[in-house]
């Protein structure tokens, strides 16, 4: 067998890399100036957007009694509109009037004793191996600073202290936003329609009344077992003689607005505010009427009130109250429930084609039937 003899003198021919081009493309730069300048106009208009947030969240929250209330008066939607939400507002304002005063008042109070009641907290035989440690010197600090801290702040909510013309213009705001988009809401339900295929849009609506449902259900059942929780927390709180009781209910009614994390951090105030004032058998008391309170509320008052308006994982309810509470504060806190539902009931419309796609698969898959590959999206 011949071998090819090697060349000689010649060297192998080297290719040189190609230099790497570092350059940005001017779309891509455009496309970054853009997200920074919309980040900053949404920065600058948080304000402003939250009142929007607010007005169409009460719009969906005022639909399905304003439905009921126009079958009961026969009126007119917009006549039915005007008469429920600014009767709502005036009824709220006369509550304020009324109550706000002396439970803001009772708040304050409370708060403004506290360091005192931690300190007899310290002192009483059931807590003394606490002593002197760091957890009791820190929670001691932590009560001094918020009872300073609290005239202020009640002061400017008050408006004593604030801007109340701000304030009053941005409730009137959100109040006829809601009032108006309450107005036109049949008409934006038709201009959808008109702007989608038949098939789409019986669709879209369908999930539009889905998410109408949810939002109004689940705020009505919020603020009616926010109030049964404050009325047997703070009415037992009141019988076991605690001074502070008006404050304490409305403590367990506020915190009981948060799902799933609220009713706890409530009974981690009520019972040592109790074991302080009343002793260690009050205290027992109060916690045994907490934890019933909660089986209760979990096992028979939300399931009755709610309905299946709001099934979504605790999960899923502790992340949407730690991401909207990051983004909103404590109003992203009280409105995670609703909105993490309506983000799911999108999803699931949004995925309902796919998952029938692969349901199918699997159940030709199980008769060893031949299937076609699912197409993408």
């Amino acid at each position: 067998m011949l071998y090819p003899r090697p060349r000689v003198g010649r060297t192998p021919i080297t290719t040189l890399p190609r230099p790497v081009d570092r350059r940005v493309p001017w779309r891509t730069l455009l496309a970054a100036v853009l997200v920074a300048m919309t980040g900053a106009a949404v920065i600058s208009i948080k304000s402003t957007l939250i009142m929007v947030f607010l007005g169409v969240f009460l719009a969906l929250v005022f639909e399905v009694p304003l439905r009921a209330f126009t079958r009961w008066t026969k009126l007119g939607r917009g006549l039915s509109a005007t008469i429920l939400v600014l009767g709502t507002a005036v009824a709220v304002t006369v509550l304020a009037l009324v109550l706000l005063v002396p439970l803001v008042g009772a708040l304050r109070d409370f708060l403004k004793d506290l360091p005192q009641l931690i300190d007899e907290l310290r002192d009483s035989d059931e807590l003394s191996w606490l002593g002197d440690s760091g957890a009791a010197e820190n929670t001691q600090q932590g009560a001094s600073n918020l009872a300073d801290a609290v005239p202020d702040a009640i002061s400017a909510i008050l408006g004593v202290a604030g801007s109340a013309f701000s304030a009053g213009l941005a409730i009137f705001t959100v109040i006829f936003l809601t009032l108006f988009l309450l107005v036109d809401m049949d008409r934006l339900r038709e201009v959808t329609r008109s702007m989608l295929l038949p098939s789409d849009a019986e669709r879209w609506l369908a999930v539009w009344e889905h998410v109408t449902q949810t939002v109004s259900r689940w705020a009505i059942g919020a603020v009616t077992i926010a109030v049964i929780a404050g009325t047997v927390q703070g009415g037992t709180a009141a019988l076991l003689g605690s001074s502070y009781a008006l404050a304490l209910g409305l403590i367990a009614g506020l915190f009981d607005l948060i799902p799933n994390l609220g009713a706890t951090i409530a009974g981690f105030i009520l019972v040592p505010t109790i074991l302080a004032e009343e002793g260690l058998t009050d205290a027992i008391i109060m916690l045994v009427v907490i934890l019933v309170y909660q089986q209760l509320e979990n096992n028979l008052l939300s399931p009755t009130i709610y309905g299946k308006a709001v099934s979504i994982s605790a999960f899923f309810v502790i992340l949407g109250v730690t991401i909207f509470g990051a983004l909103l504060g404590v109003l992203g806190a009280l409105v995670a429930v609703p909105v993490t539902a309506s983000l799911q009931i999108i999803a699931q419309e949004v995925t309902k084609a796919r998952r029938a796609t692969i349901e199918a698969a699997r159940a030709a898959l199980a008769r060893d039937e031949p299937v076609d590959p699912v197409a993408p999206g």
